[in-house]
């Protein structure tokens, strides 16, 4: 199909048509995914479905500033014609894809083929839920019986599967590339604690890349089956562009929003320490990351702009009790919040409403923007960026893609960053960005 979206809408042949199936046998996940078609689709997320997608029955892509009006109008356009048969409420069809960080986005270098919004429907969607997996298959302007036809032979391959066996070591790093020295890192925080002290920002997310040289082309599937076994409480995705030449993966542990009716549920990660070598060694820095006046600081900086963000769209917000999430080899300071939508808002209205939050942007937003733009030498892309799915009904999960990567051949390139606030010091958020490349950085080593 044509891509549907701001720069171009392709004519309307036919509306969406969907079949689903739940499956007699669970296929297994990393099995589904190797033998899924290029572009390759995987979501998996905690109390979420995990859903593993394969090629694509339309796409919607759209650039600039008005990218999350465009896919939202683009999705009301694909789903308001339809003959959906879901059969169950996790296996109805959804969009899954991402934005760009930035509006000015030029899609170049190793981020070729990533618009400043993309979408994809796939083809085919296996959803694994409560033990249960689900075969969806989707069509636009297809013909019922067609699609009908490709289900019955989409649950004859899938039964076909073979079991993978262990998962794979991983490909191993032979050389490394900083973009940004330590020298020039130095350089770059000092002149925002400046820019602090004088009062033109009050914080800013800075972060660097690095780009790897592996031993052998990544497996995504592997990969992602290690990063489960590493980081099960996180968001872990994949998209890759529509040649299949690579994709951006991670495990997040950063929610940006989910919209199930008219509850709405977000929060503030921000903060950072490492683990300890012993239960009491974690208890002590986590102690002492509550304590720290800066990470406090950059943390409350983060929660009041998220409510602030909300509160044009809610009834009501509610904070929950701040408390440390551990994960493998860091541990953040996390608040909850919740709120009650005041009408029926779409989950995209909420996702640009949020983005970027402070704990990846800074503030004010537009200076901390224009910070980052002039700072940073390299293309964030989709780093720290929304990605997620949406439904025909508004609902949807979104994540903030931080601990990522994108991948093509033998090349990966890892993203980190860190909030710096006025008493940041420079040789410490260079040791935090380092901590935060290890999510990914061991999956490839």
């Amino acid at each position: 199909m044509e891509p549907l979206g701001s720069e171009e809408t392709a004519p309307r042949t036919g509306g969406l048509v969907s079949r689903a199936v739940q499956l007699s046998t669970v296929p297994d996940r990393r099995s589904a995914l190797a033998a899924a078609d290029s572009p390759r689709t995987f979501w998996s997320a905690p109390g979420e479905a995990t859903v593993v997608g394969s090629g694509t029955a339309t796409t919607i892509r759209a650039d600039g500033p008005n990218r999350f009006r465009a896919v939202q109008e683009a999705a009301a356009e694909l789903f308001s014609v339809g003959d959906v048969h879901a059969g169950a409420l996790a296996a109805r069809p959804r969009l899954f894809g991402g934005f760009a960080f930035h509006d000015d986005h030029a899609g170049s270098g190793p981020w070729e083929g990533y618009p400043g919004a993309e979408f994809v429907l796939p083809r085919t969607q296996v959803t694994y839920t409560g033990g249960e997996a689900w075969l969806t298959v989707n069509d636009v302007g297809g013909e019922p019986a067609a699609v009908e036809r490709r289900l019955e032979a989409e649950i004859e391959r899938l039964g076909g599967l073979s079991d993978p066996g262990p998962v794979g070591t991983p490909p191993g790093v032979t050389d490394r590339a900083r973009t940004t020295s330590e020298t020039e890192w130095r350089n770059s925080v000092v002149a925002a604690t400046d820019r602090i002290a004088a009062g033109e920002l009050r914080k800013v997310v800075l972060a660097q890349a690095l780009r790897t040289t592996l031993g052998r082309a990544l497996s995504m599937p592997e990969t992602l089956s290690r990063l489960a076994g590493r980081y099960p409480d996180c968001y872990r995705f994949l998209f890759e562009p529509e040649d299949g030449s690579g994709g951006f993966f991670g495990a997040t542990p950063e929610r940006l929003v989910g919209r199930r009716g008219r509850t709405v549920e977000t929060g503030a990660l921000a903060g950072t320490t490492g683990r300890g070598d012993t239960p009491e060694e974690d208890e002590w820095l986590a102690a002492e990351l509550l304590a720290d006046e800066k990470n406090v600081h950059e943390h409350e900086l983060v929660a009041d702009a998220v409510r602030s963000q909300l509160e044009p769209y809610a009834a009501s917000i509610r904070a929950g009790e701040r408390s440390i999430r551990r994960l493998a080899t860091v541990q953040h300071i996390e608040t909850p919040i919740t709120a009650e939508l005041a009408d029926d808002e779409h989950v995209l209205t909420l996702v640009e409403a949020l983005h970027p939050t402070p704990a990846v942007g800074g503030l004010p937003p537009r200076e901390a923007l224009r910070t980052i733009r002039d700072t940073e030498p390299f293309e964030r892309g989709w780093y720290a960026a929304p990605v997620g799915w949406f439904d025909a009904a508004g609902y949807g999960s979104f994540a903030v893609a931080i601990r990522s990567a994108i991948a093509r051949g033998e090349t990966a390139t890892l993203f980190a960053g860190v909030g710096i606030v006025e008493d940041s010091d420079p040789d410490r958020e260079w040791e935090e960005v380092q901590l935060k490349y290890r999510p990914i950085l061991d999956e490839l080593e």
